[in-house]
């Protein structure tokens, strides 16, 4: 059996359809066996293929022609094409549509089509520059959360926080919202606002606040000198996201302070909401010496372990990390392998929680789908996905903290490095 249009339909769809339609039967198999044969590589796993999508008149695979019947597809193209008011109809938009419906099918937060324009949005904000609002968004008991604010962006600066609940962008309700769809609402040309209707953690009614987006560039690694009440020198360095460089940029970081004298380190990962697993490996790799960094379980599969790629040469060193609601995904990683390894006290707030593998496939239109194929397990096969991660010392960093110029955490770690000398 070819999956290609009916011949005898009521209005029979161009040649361009024909190929639109045998692209994305292409697509749906690709998809289709992703889930068992997809190889396990580095974050986000943010693998960047190069697979053609190509062919015409391909067989469909014995269970696709048991179960579907894909003369309906096209009934309802014609159907859309012949009756749609309002609005201007495009093959291609209907198209990229029609696929990214095929992926939100799979009901998980985490698994999108990308059209071309949101794939290189997305690329950008990897690479650490695009415009928008500076705030990683996420879906959190079907509801549209921040997950994490970036330091020093317009998101940050109107006060948003990790955990809060976005009910309206723009005045278009969010219920029930993709977070791709979310995402094309918030991102647009610097200079412009957009208004969000939100409510935060431990309110009762939402607030208005509009932000003015900006070109956001993302210095993905901060550091200073800091000394504690007894004059002790600590290096404390804060990893915003886990770009392509992360770990080059961290290891120049702790050279410069320590030789400037500093012999302990606070790593602050609060409100980084992740990025590339292989940069995340490369930072633990710096205390976890030749052990497992982090473990990977594909569905009916054993667990593939992560190893260190060392040095190990801050495994000696003593570690206090930061974390909070805000910390997810590579954040989660490093804390996790930290942790379980006794390399570091881990301070603040449980993390966000987000522990599936996605893997990312790029077409030859400049498309590309993010797709969950695994979970993440901590060394000690800890469940990193919706638990989050308990600190070893729980201190909570209130509103009115930030409000204040306050960090009781930060103070903590200090004290603890302190208590250690």
């Amino acid at each position: 059996m070819n999956i290609i249009p009916p011949a005898d339909s009521a209005s029979e769809p161009r040649p361009t359809k024909r190929v639109l339609s045998s692209t994305l039967v292409v697509i749906f198999i690709i998809l289709a066996f992703a889930l068992g044969y997809l190889s396990a590589q580095p974050v986000k796993k943010e693998i960047k293929g190069n697979s053609q999508v190509t062919g015409t008149h391909l067989p469909a695979p014995a269970y696709l022609t048991k179960d579907i019947d894909f003369q309906l597809f096209w009934q309802v193209w014609d159907y859309v094409h012949r009756n749609a008011f309002g609005r201007p109809l495009t093959d291609t938009k209907l198209f990229y549509g029609a696929l990214a419906g095929m992926v939100a099918g799979l009901e998980d937060p985490y698994s999108i089509f990308m059209n071309p324009e949101l794939a290189q949005e997305f690329n950008n904000e990897l690479e650490g520059t695009f415009d928008g609002i500076g705030a990683e968004i996420g879906i959190r008991n079907n509801k549209l959360v921040i997950v994490a604010p970036l330091a020093s962006t317009p998101a940050d600066r109107a006060g948003l926080k990790a955990g809060d609940r976005i009910v309206a962008i723009d005045g278009i309700d969010t219920s029930g919202m993709a977070v791709d769809y979310a995402v094309s609402l918030i991102r647009g040309q610097r200079g412009t606002p957009v208004k969000l209707i939100v409510l935060s953690n431990g309110d009762t009614e939402p607030k208005e606040i509009t932000i003015v987006r900006d070109k956001i560039t993302i210095q993905t690694v901060q550091s200073e000198l800091k000394k504690t009440a007894n004059g002790q020198t600590v290096a404390y360095i804060k990893v915003v996201h886990f770009s392509q460089d992360t770990d080059q940029k961290f290891r120049a970081a702790w050279q410069q302070l320590k030789a400037r004298g500093a012999g302990t380190i606070i790593l602050d990962l609060r409100n980084n909401p992740g990025g590339f697993l292989d940069q995340a490996i490369a930072l633990a790799s710096h205390w976890v010496e030749q052990d497992v960094v982090v473990k990977e379980k594909m569905p009916e599969q054993d667990y593939q372990d992560y190893i260190s790629v060392g040095p190990g040469d801050l495994s000696d060193i003593p570690t206090v990390v930061l974390v909070n609601g805000g910390s997810a995904s590579a954040s989660e990683i490093v804390t996790g392998a930290l942790q379980d390894w006794q390399l570091a006290t881990i301070v603040g707030e449980k993390t966000f929680g987000k522990g599936s593998v996605q893997d990312l496939q790029e077409f030859s239109d400049g498309s590309a789908v993010k797709l969950t194929i695994a979970k993440w397990f901590t060394p000690k096969e800890r469940s990193i996905d919706l638990t989050g991660l308990i600190p070893d010392i729980e201190v909570v960093r209130t509103r009115e903290d930030i409000e204040a110029d306050r960090d009781p955490q930060l103070d903590r770690a200090m004290e603890l490095l302190q208590e250690s000398d």
